[in-house]
């Protein structure tokens, strides 16, 4: 005859000494949680106290120059004539943004921003790829080779540019002259396309090495267990490249696209040395200079100076959002 009492279940939750439906794990998982986020309280803190003294020097180091500039850009000021200082309020940036030649240069600065920042982005890519696959012994000659031009000041570089295609000193032209469309007459400097061509070449040059360093930053970061096994399953080097790698080094391609963004749309030393802005390459550092320097505007070149300042903001917003990166998840802080 069997008995009607239920065995007792050989579970060690249901022990005397635990309570019936409560596993013993939920402890240790609360106290891991706890010890985890203790952990990565510590991480902030130190990243704050390594990154704070830095942050506050930039800070104060910035932070006068923008007050002071949105404060002059509410004036109608000239540097010849200091006492008709003259509050207009808003008065600059409505010439500013109903003048054509602002709306021309922000074109200007938009083109070249996005051609530089996406070819740099495809080279830097496959220099990193380079790189990273390199033997060890050649590893750190490559990356010092690779970084020469980024070392040399950008001024000393956009002449050099300058005089290599210029029509007279210039050695493009009887280099190339074999090429379609180019001979001893050749003058690059006098119509737009060919102008910017040079600017940008010259960007490109210069600014690669620095997002290649970036992204092979990224590179490092994707566990090569993971191309492995995805090799393995049979997908393709692009497929692994597209579904593997990519996804993996998004925050380094991030900040790669987000810092030369931000630096390509400040340009100022190449088209100021090569073209000066003339046949349609004026940029808007060059014209903020023209209005503050050259013709002493104060308050029309204050004012345009916190609107490239906004247009750099605006900048960070959209790449930040467009990428959509959780810094914080990356870092193990989910």
């Amino acid at each position: 005859m069997t008995s009607a009492i239920p065995a007792r279940s050989a579970n060690p939750t249901n022990s005397p000494d635990n309570k019936p439906g409560v596993e013993t794990r939920s402890t240790p998982d609360k106290r891991a949680k706890k010890q985890y986020s203790d952990r990565v309280k510590a991480e902030r803190k130190l990243g704050w106290m390594l990154a704070g003294p830095a942050f506050v020097i930039m800070l104060l180091v910035t932070l006068y120059p923008i007050l002071q500039a949105t404060y002059e850009s509410l004036f109608q000021f000239r540097l010849t004539a200091p006492d008709e200082r003259e509050f207009i309020g808003l008065g600059n940036y409505a010439v500013i943004l109903t003048d054509p030649v602002w709306w021309r240069d922000l074109g200007t600065t938009l083109f070249i921003t996005v051609v530089t920042v996406a070819v740099e982005l495809v080279l830097g890519f496959a220099l990193a790829l380079v790189m990273h696959k390199a033997l060890k012994s050649v590893r750190g000659l490559l990356r010092t080779a690779i970084l020469v031009p980024y070392g040399i000041i950008t001024v000393v570089s956009a002449f050099a540019w300058f005089y290599a295609f210029d029509i007279n000193s210039g050695y493009i032209n009887s280099w190339f002259a074999w090429l379609p469309g180019i001979d001893e007459n050749t003058n690059w400097f006098a119509q737009t396309g060919t102008a910017l061509f040079v600017i940008m070449a010259s960007e490109i040059w210069k600014t690669t090495p620095f997002i290649s360093l970036l992204l092979l930053a990224g590179l490092a970061q994707v566990p090569d267990e993971l191309s492995e096994a995805a090799k393995v399953d049979g997908a393709t080097w692009w497929e692994r490249m597209r579904k593997v790698i990519i996804p993996n080094m998004k925050a380094a391609i991030m900040v790669a696209v987000l810092f030369r963004a931000l630096d390509a749309f400040r340009i100022f030393d190449n088209v100021f040395i090569m073209t000066n802005g003339a046949y349609g390459t004026e940029v808007l550092s060059l014209l903020a200079y023209r209005q503050s320097i050259s013709r002493l505007e104060i308050g029309l070149g204050s004012a345009v100076s916190v609107l490239l300042f906004l247009c750099v903001l605006l900048i960070c917003f959209i790449a930040i959002k467009l990428f959509k990166v959780d810094l914080a998840g990356s870092q193990g802080g989910k």
